[in-house]
């Protein structure tokens, strides 16, 4: 049986993964990955074409930090890849819901985005109603909504974004093991033993980043603070002769007072369709467990419940219907812990559907826990 030696072992190569990947490599140390999959894949979080960043979170004001540390780090990568990952386009966020509204475990989630841009010099505006309507057309916004514009907000590119930073930890002496699944996780005196089947590797520090999968390592106890929620995106026919669906910011709209009162969607990038999301929060005890087909039913259900009376300029067709997930906790927060109390056995999970804007912050973080 092979048996490797590395400073650091990486578990599960997805958008916080393949970012501490290269953030350790770039780094110096000497640093493997494994994935059970090939990243970028379509089973896990961190798929379906674009991903909505934005610097006022409402889920928190300290994660305003990592985004904007995300966002200039998406910049170099850019560079020292040659590949386009994030695009600004501006974006919205909508409140019309006549309660309070609450998203990711945030109530007053409208105020709370407005007070963190405020407090943190975040270039946005207030426009009205009239002036949006107006300006973008396809969005039918009731009298008295609430509308909130950020100026840096648009969308990344997940799957370049984690297939960059995966070649450039490569280029930079990573090693890489795609289609390995992770049998067992050992301590070794002060190191680790990583039990790949075929092969042992014995490390000194060890990061688990494997998304909803972490509920595989992970004591009773602490998976119960996990809960997995299916996703579905879809892509709409537009209708080319209403407006122009590449010209709109991303957005964000809250109608109601639940956390499933809510939709959300991008610019045309074809000029065919745009892709649009609610969100979902009915549990599945595991990824594995995850009914990966979109039903018809489902479909026009999304249409009558989400679409129909609020979005204008689309054809009742939706061409593409792909399933993701979130892994969430009560509270919407991330965690990142030490295993059982071990600074050197890291695992970060539970994005709660806000985490790949701030992701490549997120490695840069780890990787300095991690000593690097």
């Amino acid at each position: 049986m092979e048996k490797t030696s590395v400073d650091v072992v990486v578990v599960g190569l997805g958008a916080v993964g393949s970012a501490t990947l290269y953030q350790l490599s770039l780094k110096g140390a000497q640093v493997l990955g494994i994935d059970q999959f090939t990243p970028p894949h379509t089973l896990g979080s961190s798929h379906g074409e674009t991903r909505i960043t934005r610097l006022a979170v409402g889920e928190g004001e300290e994660y305003v930090a990592l985004a904007k540390r995300s966002h200039e780090l998406w910049d170099q990568i850019e560079f020292q890849s040659g590949k386009k990952i994030k695009n600004r386009t501006g974006g919205l966020l909508i409140d019309s819901a006549e309660v309070a509204w609450s998203k990711h475990g945030a109530e007053g989630f409208w105020e709370r985005t407005l007070r963190y841009a405020q407090n943190q010099g975040i270039e946005h505006r207030l426009p009205n109603v009239q002036e949006l309507s107006a300006t973008f057309p396809g969005l039918q916004l009731p009298a008295g909504s609430k509308v909130y514009q950020e100026k840096e907000a648009g969308y990344l590119f997940p799957e370049v974004a984690i297939q960059a930073q995966l070649d450039l930890a490569k280029k930079m002496g990573a090693s890489i093991w795609t289609e390995t699944k992770v049998k067992a996780i050992l301590p070794q005196g002060e190191k680790f033993v990583v039990d790949v089947g075929y092969a042992k590797v014995v490390c000194k520090k060890l990061i688990l980043s494997a998304g909803g999968w972490v509920k595989d390592f992970l004591p009773e106890q602490q998976r119960k603070q996990l809960r997995i929620c299916r996703q579905v995106l879809y892509w709409v026919e537009v209708d080319q002769n209403f407006t122009d669906w590449k010209q709109y910011p991303v957005w964000m709209w809250g109608f109601g007072p639940n956390p499933e009162d809510f939709l959300y969607g991008f610019p045309s990038l074809d000029g065919k369709t745009i892709k649009v999301a609610t969100e979902s929060f009915l549990e599945v005890d595991h990824p594995d467990q995850l009914e990966r087909e979109v039903s018809q039913e489902e479909i026009e259900t999304f249409w009558e419940t989400k679409i129909n009376g609020r979005i204008q300029g689309l054809r009742k067709k939706v061409t593409q219907a792909v399933v993701c997930f979130y892994t969430v906790t009560e509270d919407g927060k991330f965690i990142l812990e030490e295993m059982q109390g071990n600074p050197n056995f890291l695992w970060v999970s539970a994005c709660s559907g806000h985490g790949f804007k701030h992701s490549a912050a997120l490695g840069e973080v780890l990787a300095q826990k991690m000593g690097w």
